[in-house]
């Protein structure tokens, strides 16, 4: 720490090598340094030049206390990846998390069969169909289907005007898919617009999961950071579960599904729920560590995928 923390002329491999003796970490002090400088990592380390600034400098040293202190290595950078996006992110918003991104592509695959169904139908306007990504937070889960599926027009809702100040920032650096999201704010369906109402393809959701007695088990980086109303369901912690399950059949279109981000100990209750909703087709899907993580609900009238996930319990 004595250099990060000392005048001078010292280079970016100086202040790599205090970085990652104070943090403990190689890896977060390298991705620290490309955030302040503004580098890749490689032209870094090559580079004998004293560092830009003692600006950068300064804020080197603030992050690196930051992250001491336990705040969120992806709260300390302003940013994270996600799929194909870099996404803002700061304490207004949960995290993006690979299972998050795997939920989204159960999200995609279930798109493109809604496509498929349409095309062979000889449906008018096949390709463009209605997205609801409830509980938006950063945007993620929206901004992404919007990128990855030009014929998606998206509507992305959350109950927090914060996260929304968060996810507008991000539809503002998404370049040209962005003139096809739409951000509304409010508690679930309530923050849509009346004539949407049978005419969406696709509801996806990461919703509250986290029951009220669970948030004490939590990791502290988790619980003190993240923001809670995005974290606590309930009592049960299947409250936004149900919610969102229980409203989607009088917003679905024909041949519509929800794809739900759940606990893997909640998998089998969800599914109950949407069967209790209407649901005659409900499926899970494992996340990359083989455990319960995705909802597939479909309309009755929607054709069962045949690529083989087990059915739910």
């Amino acid at each position: 720490m004595t250099v990060l923390g000392a005048a001078g002329a010292a280079t970016w491999r100086d202040l790599y090598r205090g970085a990652a003796g104070r943090l403990g970490s190689d890896r977060e002090a390298r991705w620290i340094l490309e955030e302040v400088s503004g580098r890749p990592w490689a032209a870094l380390w090559g580079e004998d030049a004293p560092a830009d600034s003692e600006s950068a400098r300064r804020r080197l040293v603030s992050m690196v206390e930051r992250r001491c202190t336990g705040e969120p290595l992806q709260y300390v950078l302003g940013r994270w990846p996600f799929r194909d996006l870099d996404l803002l992110v700061d304490r207004r918003v949960l995290i993006p998390r690979p299972e998050t991104e795997q939920v989204t592509g159960v999200a995609l695959d279930e798109l493109d069969r809604i496509v498929r169904r349409r095309l062979d139908g000889g449906g008018r306007r096949a390709a463009e169909v209605v997205v609801v990504d409830l509980g938006t937070g950063s945007g993620a889960i929206g901004l992404a289907i919007a990128a990855e599926r030009s014929g998606a027009r998206v509507w992305a809702t959350d109950v927090s005007s914060p996260a929304l100040h968060v996810a507008r920032a991000n539809l503002e650096g998404a370049g040209r898919c962005a003139a096809r999201v739409r951000l509304a704010e409010g508690s679930w369906y309530g923050a849509l617009p009346e004539p949407l109402a049978g005419r969406v393809d696709l509801i996806v959701s990461n919703p509250p999961y986290v029951s009220t007695a669970e948030m004490d088990d939590l990791e502290p980086e988790v619980a003190a950071w993240e923001p809670r109303v995005a974290l606590e369901a309930g009592a049960t912690g299947l409250e936004a579960v149900e919610a969102v399950l229980s409203g989607a059949p009088a917003w679905l279109s024909p041949g519509g599904a929800v794809v739900l981000e759940v606990a893997p100990h909640q998998s089998g209750a969800a599914a109950e729920r949407a069967r209790a909703a209407g649901f005659g087709q409900v499926e899970i899907r494992p996340d990359l560590a083989g455990r319960d993580r995705a909802v597939v609900a479909r309309d009755a009238g929607g054709a069962r995928n045949a690529s083989g996930p087990r059915d739910a319990p």
